[in-house]
């Protein structure tokens, strides 16, 4: 049996199951795709973000997951109204699949179990355990103390175990070779309602032009990207001479008035599946922190579950805090 079952070899899993390790637990990690996998993502690691990784991972963030330009100085936002808001911040630029795969080579050298392209399909609670029932090539069950669910917003565990379904944002961004006059050592996020649904984006990677769009209706993409792309022709020079790849995924509908899920009984939520996630879709940073919180109260409370969910709603209060005050920035940006 192991101590605890991690769902999501994503940072928020990778930075519960280390920690859970370290402290001579027996982990699991199951992730539903192979690894190395792409995440849709800016992949921009705010300063906030380099600090938690070098504190829980003991190491800084290697140039081999980095993209060009390496370094990033902030971001500028625009308001609904198209008035422009800069904040100076030192951010790294990089993929998430290698920046991902970096941190869980790091659990597994504290002795995680990784199983990847495997699924968690469900879940029994017992008296004084939780059984999950996986699947990779066929359908087996495994036993844990603790289940903690880090897929994010493309969790199904979450949806089978609660029966809630949880409302997401539709992230769509094409790679493009081109030309802009914007500076590409900054991530620029456009809050006009004309140009999407939640938020449109821009910023470069290894020289490519990232232009995306966030909507509530995943039919509405056309339609919202095209009014993008003629925005920033029209606005910034942009031209694109060639489409490299598109993607498109889903993002919790966070809003001002989120409430957190922090799980009950044996089976605990860390990251964006739990709603920390700032308002600009910045989730790395609070993975990280719920993710080492929901270790450490396990570590601290393991045989009494109550004591592990109290203890772990205590430790995230600043980081709870921290979200409150990102939402009253925006709110104010939105409303003025």
């Amino acid at each position: 049996m192991y101590g605890a079952i991690i769902i999501g070899a994503c940072p928020t899993g990778t930075t519960t199951a280390k920690t859970l390790a370290e402290n001579d637990m027996n982990v699991l990690v199951v992730e539903r795709m192979k690894l190395p996998r792409n995440k849709s993502c800016s992949g921009m690691l705010i300063k906030k973000t380099v600090d938690l990784v070098k504190k829980y991972f003991g190491e800084i963030v290697p140039d081999s997951v980095k993209c060009i330009p390496y370094d990033n100085c902030g971001m500028f936002f625009t308001d609904k109204n198209g008035k422009e808001f800069v904040f100076k911040q030192d951010a790294l630029n990089v993929w998430r699949s290698k920046f991902d795969y970096w941190l869980i080579e790091k659990a597994i050298a504290t002795g995680v179990d990784l199983r990847d392209e495997t699924s968690a399909l469900s879940c029994k609670l017992k008296d004084d355990y939780v059984e999950v029932t996986l699947h990779s090539d066929e359908e087996y069950s495994v036993q844990a103390k603790y289940v903690v669910d880090c897929e994010g917003a493309v969790s199904s565990f979450k949806q089978i175990i609660s029966r809630k379904k949880q409302e997401h944002i539709t992230t769509f961004q094409t790679f493009n070779n081109g030309m802009i006059d914007l500076d590409p050592h900054y991530f620029y996020a456009f809050l006009q309602p004309e140009l999407s649904e939640y938020d449109a984006w821009f910023n470069v990677k290894d020289e490519m032009l990232v232009l995306g769009v966030a909507v509530k209706d995943s039919t509405k993409i056309p339609f919202y990207y095209n009014k993008f792309i003629q925005y920033m022709v029209s606005t910034h020079k942009l031209k694109i001479t060639k489409e490299i790849k598109k993607e498109q995924w889903v993002m919790p509908y966070i809003r001002n008035d989120f409430q957190i899920d922090y799980g009950q009984g044996r089976v605990f939520y860390a990251g964006e599946v739990a709603e920390f996630l700032n308002p600009m879709g910045e989730g790395i940073s609070s993975g990280i922190e719920s993710g080492y919180s929901i270790a450490q109260a396990i570590i601290s409370h393991f045989s009494n579950p109550d004591a592990v969910l109290t203890d772990y709603i205590k430790r995230t209060e600043e980081l709870k805090a921290y979200m409150e005050r990102q939402w009253n920035l925006v709110d104010r940006m939105i409303s003025n």
